[in-house]
């Protein structure tokens, strides 16, 4: 099993370039082919939805089957996350607005994840510890440590035409499982708009948006159950 740092993201490289889902998407695309990987499981969760859609519409023989887990994606709702005078909310807007993350957060990454993200889109008390933020602030508070975020939550609000082009072009062929938790129905409902087959839905009740952090034996038993299948067949 490989967890993956996406460009930007924790230990991975975060100099200049292009830090969108198109090319995070290929680096995936490059990493499974470089290590002989494929097919894979391939597991997704929030903002790195249309990452690894990119990945399994454009490089299908890479994936034998794709887990989303509180998953939107842009053309398909995921935009009005972003609309905060019907309920989105103002961080979206924040991370995609150029210079602004930069000039708000650095410095105050114990701040905004520590106080914000994770108290206000969590609902596991004692879940995500002390110590599982500070290894968030540490990554994030590297020179350029919010350049991948920012990259992705950029992406999020400029390629809804894109990723429905996609989607026109031939829906996900490989078996699907949705994963919901904080999100309710919301990650089921994108998946059987993008998936050919019908889509296996999962539930985690009492379980924040930080599925990964709130709840990994769930979650991990969820995945595992879902890859036998899928390898049965």
């Amino acid at each position: 099993m490989f967890a993956v740092d996406l460009r930007g993201f924790g230990d991975s490289d975060h100099g200049a370039g292009t830090y969108d889902r198109k090319a995070s998407a290929e680096d995936l695309h490059l990493l499974i082919e470089t290590l002989n990987l494929g097919p894979v499981h391939l597991t997704g969760q929030d903002i790195s939805g249309a990452t690894v859609f990119r990945l399994a519409a454009t490089h299908p023989d890479d994936v034998l089957s794709f887990s989303a887990i509180e998953m939107g994606l842009p053309g398909f709702g995921l935009e009005m996350l972003a609309d905060i005078t019907h309920g989105g909310s103002w961080h979206i807007g924040v991370l995609a607005a150029p210079n602004i993350p930069e000039m708000l957060l650095t410095g105050r990454e114990r701040e905004f994840l520590g106080q914000f993200a994770f108290p206000a889109m969590s609902a596991t008390p004692g879940a995500i510890t002390r110590a599982d933020i500070d290894e968030f602030v540490r990554t994030y508070s590297r020179p350029d440590g919010w350049r991948g975020a920012i990259g992705l939550y950029q992406s999020m609000l400029q390629e809804g035409e894109d990723i429905g082009g996609l989607v026109a072009a031939g829906k996900l062929r490989m078996p699907v499982l949705a994963i919901g938790a904080g999100g309710g129905e919301f990650t089921f409902a994108t998946m059987t708009q993008v998936a050919a087959d019908p889509v296996r839905s999962i539930s985690l009740e009492g379980v924040g948006h930080y599925a990964a952090l709130e709840a990994p034996e769930k979650l991990a038993d969820a995945l595992v159950d879902f890859f036998k299948t899928v390898d049965a067949a």
